[in-house]
Parts: C-alpha cells; sequence; structure tokens
C-alpha cells in the first residue's frame, strides 16, 4: 500500500511502493523476443535503519527518538544568535515558526503508522550495496546540442513513438522529440545501449533548457507541474555530483506555456530561506503562481526516527514545498468549466527517504484531491518517469536504469499478446491523464484504457 496513513495532518507514503505500483506489468524486449518479468525497485534503496548521526551528536531537542522531546546538551558549543549571519538567522526563525507543527503533526502520523505495523523498531539486517550505475545522460545532452536545430516542418513532428512492434528502438531520437511510450503496460528498452524500465503511458523529453523547446511544440496543457530544480549550494559546488542552477535561470521556464488555468504547480525548496523568499516573491509571479500552501516533506527511518535531529544546525529532516496555482491572465472559456479543489496548508508528507541522492517521493497519491479526474501531469527536472505522466530533464532517465530494479522472470510465460506489448493497433488519439475518477492511471494517446 503506498498511502500507508492520511489524516488531517497529512499523510505517510511507502515510498518504495508507489514506484512498484508502475511495474505491476512489465514486458521485457530483448534479443528480438518478447517475455513477460516481474519488476521490482531496490529494496536496499530504501533500507535507512539509522539516522544520518551519532545519537550522542544531538543537540538539544534533537529527538533521537522522536516520541521522546529529549533536553540533551550538545556536545558541540552552541554558536550565540549574534555570531549567526542574515542567512542562519532567517533559517532560525523559519524553524522554529513551523517546528511544532513538524513535531506534532509527524509524532501523530508516525504513531498511526505504528499502530498498523508500519515503521517498526528493525534489527541491523546485511543488505546489498546500492546501486552505483554512472549515469551519463547530462552529458549526452551536452553532445546534443551540437545537433543542427529543428526546422518548423520537424517542430510539427515534435512527438514519437517509443516501441515498435519488434522492440526496435535503434531509430528513436531522445533529445529532440517527446517520446510516448507505445505500450499499456511497462517495458524494458535497450536505449542507447543500456537497458532501461519505462512505465506504462509515460512520455518524456531527455534535454536541457537550450532544447525544451519540444515539449512547448508537444501541444499539450498540464493541470499539474511539479518540479525539483538543481539548486545552488556550497555541498552542490564541492560534490559536483550534479550541475546546478541560478535561481534566475528558473525564470526562463516556460510555464505559462504549458499550464493550463488554474494548474496547480508544485516546487521542491531547500531550507534555504533565500530559495524559499524566491520563490514565493519572484518566481511564481513572474509566471502568475499564486501561492496558496507550503507543505513539508519529513524524511524518517525505517523505525519512525527522524533522519537528522530536529533542531540540528546542520542539516533539518524537512524539505519544503511550495504549491501555487496558475492564474491565467488570458480568459480561457475553458478555466469556468475547473473545479478548483481548496488546497490546505502546512500539511506533511512523512516517509523513509531514498538513499539515492536527489530521489525524491512521488507526489501522485498526494496531489489527487486537489486536480481535476483526467488531469494531464508534468514533472520538470525529473530524474525518473511515472505512469501517465509527461516528464523532462537532462538525467530524465537516470533512476528507471535496470541496475536500480530487480527483474525476475514472471511465472506465467505464455505468448505475450501484441496489444499488450505495443498498441501500433490503434489509430485514434487519447488524451494523457494521470487521474481518472476510481483513483486509477488513465493512460495517454494510443494506450489502452487499463493499465494496471
Amino acid at each position: 500500500m503506498s498511502v500507508v496513513v492520511q489524516n488531517t495532518q497529512g499523510w505517510i507514503l511507502n515510498a518504495c511502493s508507489l514506484i512498484d505500483q508502475g511495474y505491476s506489468r512489465c514486458i521485457r524486449f530483448k534479443d528480438n523476443q518478447k517475455s513477460r518479468v516481474e519488476c521490482r525497485f531496490k529494496r536496499q534503496c530504501f533500507h535507512i535503519l539509522k539516522g544520518y548521526y551519532s545519537a550522542s551528536a544531538a543537540v538539544g531537542g534533537g529527538n533521537t527518538d522522536m516520541l521522546q522531546e529529549t533536553d540533551k546538551p550538545s556536545k558541540k558549543r552552541k554558536r550565540k544568535h549574534s555570531e549567526l549571519n542574515q542567512g542562519e538567522v532567517d533559517a532560525l526563525a523559519f524553524h522554529e515558526k513551523i517546528r511544532s507543527v513538524i513535531l506534532e503533526g509527524t509524532k501523530s502520523l508516525v504513531d498511526s503508522a505504528r499502530s498498523l505495523g508500519y515503521l517498526k523498531e528493525v534489527t541491523d539486517v546485511a543488505t546489498e550495496p546500492l546501486p552505483s550505475q554512472e549515469c551519463s545522460l547530462a552529458a549526452l545532452c551536452e553532445m546534443a546540442k551540437e545537433l543542427p536545430p529543428m526546422d518548423e516542418e520537424e517542430q510539427e513532428e515534435c512527438v514519437q513513438r517509443l516501441v515498435a512492434e519488434d522492440g526496435c528502438t535503434s531509430h528513436v531520437d531522445l533529445f529532440s522529440r517527446v517520446t510516448e511510450s507505445g505500450s499499456g503496460c511497462a517495458t524494458v528498452l535497450t536505449l542507447m545501449g543500456e537497458e532501461y524500465v519505462i512505465p506504462a503511458c509515460a512520455a518524456f523529453l531527455l534535454s536541457d533548457f537550450t532544447r525544451i523547446q519540444p515539449l512547448v511544440h508537444y501541444g499539450r496543457r498540464f493541470d499539474l507541474i511539479v518540479m525539483d530544480p538543481p539548486w545552488e549550494n556550497k555541498s552542490v559546488k564541492r560534490s559536483r555530483r550534479y550541475s546546478f542552477l541560478p535561481s534566475t535561470q528558473l525564470k526562463w521556464l516556460p510555464i505559462p506555456l504549458l499550464a493550463s488555468p488554474n494548474c496547480l504547480v508544485v516546487t521542491w525548496v531547500t531550507n534555504r530561506p533565500s530559495h524559499l523568499r524566491f520563490v514565493r516573491d519572484e518566481l511564481y509571479p513572474h509566471w502568475g503562481v499564486e501561492v496558496v500552501a507550503e507543505w513539508f516533506w519529513v524524511k524518517v527511518t525505517t523505525s519512525g526516527q527522524f533522519v537528522f535531529p530536529l533542531d540540528s544546525h546542520h542539516k533539518k529532516p524537512y524539505e519544503v514545498l511550495v504549491l501555487g496555482r496558475y492564474r491565467s491572465s488570458v480568459d480561457n472559456s475553458s478555466s469556468s468549466e475547473v473545479s478548483e479543489v481548496p488546497v490546505q496548508d502546512q500539511r506533511l508528507i512523512v516517509s523513509v527517504p531514498s538513499a539515492l541522492h536527489s530521489h525524491k517521493p512521488s507526489l501522485s497519491e498526494v496531489l489527487k484531491p486537489y486536480v481535476r479526474a483526467e488531469a494531464k501531469c508534468l514533472e520538470l527536472f525529473a530524474r525518473s518517469l511515472q505512469p501517465g505522466w509527461t516528464s523532462w530533464g537532462n538525467e530524465v532517465l537516470k533512476f528507471q536504469h535496470t541496475s536500480y530494479f530487480t527483474l525476475t522472470a514472471a511465472d506465467d510465460q505464455g505468448d505475450v499478446p501484441k496489444d499488450e506489448a505495443t498498441d501500433e493497433s490503434r489509430d485514434e488519439p487519447r488524451d494523457s491523464a494521470e487521474f481518472s475518477s476510481a483513483g486509477e492511471s488513465s493512460p495517454p494517446r494510443h494506450c489502452p484504457t487499463s493499465v494496471h
């Protein structure tokens, strides 16, 4: 079950289960053969048994056991308020403002989860090492900049199908066209010499800012846009794990060309106050997006403890999401047909985080109530795909690599029906939709209706 608990404070998510539900049916194309496989995201990526700190180093109110608020003195000298720079003062003020919301809400949710047998105390167990696949997608995007730009006629053909009847993908141009999965179930395919798992009815564009135009020419207006920008910070500069983006360049994103009236826009923000102010006061107003709520993603261990002490001066066990509604300045008759559900403020999303860097949980389940039943959904700066969603980024396939999955042969290895692996027989287009009224994924055009 992907949503373990839901109450007035928020949700507890099983992030690994959220991924797996997109691969309940999977077809593998290999050596000109099609076979059924069972596909699950590797469990060791979510085995966070202990917090990322030593219990003896917890600061006052650090809550090494989050059900008991302790008052242990810090062994590290606590800096005086006068020694903090302005950014640190702002961060402290923001933390004090939301501290009780995080502490009390998380305790309520974790208690409920434990009563259901989730987030239990576990002993250390030996696990397999984490996947360590080297991702060269960003470098390939850089190389793709040398390709000649598409002319107007080519721009009209900015969409391509991924799966041919024989599973051949050698003709696919991932860098200058939006690629749609042609399958009503998940598929395992070879792309650029590597195997990737593609969820049902997903669409994606592998590019950076300089090649984002095919997404605009795609011709879709989205009802939900989620983005996780590569925020600039000192640790990223030191580690060079990924290229960061100056905040002001985010204004170049063509949100007004991608958003439908009243589109829900959700942005992951670091705990740096300047980033939060930028989103609320500059970025959203620049796009015509009205801020409606702030939510918090709270990261806990498999036993329900904060992954960092709540009052740590180094890192916090939560991140912020800013939610807003796109208010189109153009009179659009369709806007009156959209029933807008108010978004509650200060909700919590509690989950065990992935041990993989910058691997966020899917928000599809918690955002369902706030978008229409057949919403078209887009993720920007994505590093993975979701069933029925469109995704864009220069590492959009990173966590789809088979090294992150466990693939086993399915029990029923009969002939794979043609219309299960591909959907080439359909000529009429379909609208992309993630959310149906029944809460299941609804497919994009050319996809059969029974996805799961």
